[in-house]
């Protein structure tokens, strides 16, 4: 029989099916200790995949109490290859939780937190940025879990330890500075993404500092090769000579190679660069781009496990994600 017209229901799933919303509801929410035979199961869910039914949202919320859908706040970043990669590797993370992990972007002109959490009543709030104490409070009162997942940069400046914010610029120092005794820093001109260009350039700071190297020659680079070009120039006339580029991103990085062939010189001979992220640009650069590989499934695990457990009333755990990453190595550098 076909449906009415309008939003397919559980009725109109019955009706196909030949059987009682009661079983519908029961295979469709995967109840167990019913008594459905198998080929019942199959004619249910053969009927609903027929009609395109989805269950309501607001049903499944009163149903047990909350929603499925985790919130996923990201600041007013450039969304990027990284930035992408992550939201992917977090939406496959929930999905293996039975979570659905919607995104918001805080770009500005966009709706306010407080808007956008009311409409879509989520089980948990993923911040990659601090919530005002009212907003925290409020959503906590509505039965919220907020879960600010922060790149952690305590201990930045300490001797002794090495944080995830800071260990992507370590590892380029540590790499470059096998063959270079002078080291750069090409920041990006782009202040929204300062919050991991700083820790990643006090990473290269720290490095230099325990290697006994000079401190790192920090410069904004801009994406074209004219702009790159003049951060070349300062390089290679700073005493002593810069010869080593850990760059903010593969982006920053591949600017400074076409600074240095605008000015006829290449890398590595004549300065080695190094990048972040891997992206397929990074493997076809001229010459190809050595780059920082970070462990984005692992990261996206760690915070939909963190997610997952406070959901189901764990223990808190710290969100600080450990630094587990590594070096792709090609030509450049």
């Amino acid at each position: 029989m076909a449906p009415r017209s309008g939003r397919v229901t559980s009725a109109d799933v019955a009706r196909e099916a030949g059987v009682s919303r009661a079983t519908v509801s029961f295979v469709l929410n995967n109840t167990q200790h019913q008594k459905i035979t198998e080929a019942t199961r199959q004619r249910v869910l053969t009927a609903a995949e027929k009609l395109g039914y989805a269950p309501s949202a607001a049903a499944r919320t009163l149903r047990y109490g909350r929603s499925d859908v985790v919130l996923g706040l990201l600041p007013d970043w450039p969304l990027g290859y990284a930035a992408g990669q992550l939201v992917q590797e977090l939406t496959l993370a929930f999905a293996k939780r039975n979570l659905t992990f919607v995104v918001h972007s805080g770009i500005r002109g966009a709706r306010s937190l407080s808007e956008i959490w009311k409409a879509i009543t989520p089980a948990a709030v993923l911040s990659f940025e601090p919530f005002s104490d009212s907003d925290a409070t409020a959503m906590r009162a509505a039965g919220i879990e907020v879960i600010v997942a922060l790149y952690d940069d305590k201990g930045l400046g300490s001797d002794e330890n090495i944080t995830s914010a800071n260990a992507i610029g370590v590892a380029q120092a540590r790499h470059l500075a096998a063959s270079h005794r002078r080291l750069g820093y090409a920041y990006p001109d782009d202040e929204r993404v300062a919050v991991f260009a700083g820790p990643r350039a006090d990473g290269v700071r720290k490095a230099c500092a325990e290697l006994g190297l000079p401190e790192p020659d920090v410069r904004t680079v801009p994406l074209t090769a004219d702009a790159a070009a003049d951060a070349v120039r300062s390089w290679l006339a700073a005493d002593p000579q810069v010869t080593g580029i850990c760059a903010f991103n593969d982006d920053v990085a591949m600017s400074v190679l076409a600074g240095l062939r605008r000015l006829g010189l290449e890398a590595p001979r004549d300065m080695a660069v190094i990048g972040v992220d891997n992206s397929p640009a990074a493997a076809v650069s001229s010459p190809p781009l050595t780059s920082v590989v970070q462990d984005l499934p692992g990261i996206a695990e760690l915070y939909a496990n963190s997610v997952r457990a406070a959901l189901d009333g764990a223990p808190a755990t710290s969100n600080q994600v450990e630094p587990r990453i590594r070096l792709e190595v090609r030509e450049s550098a």
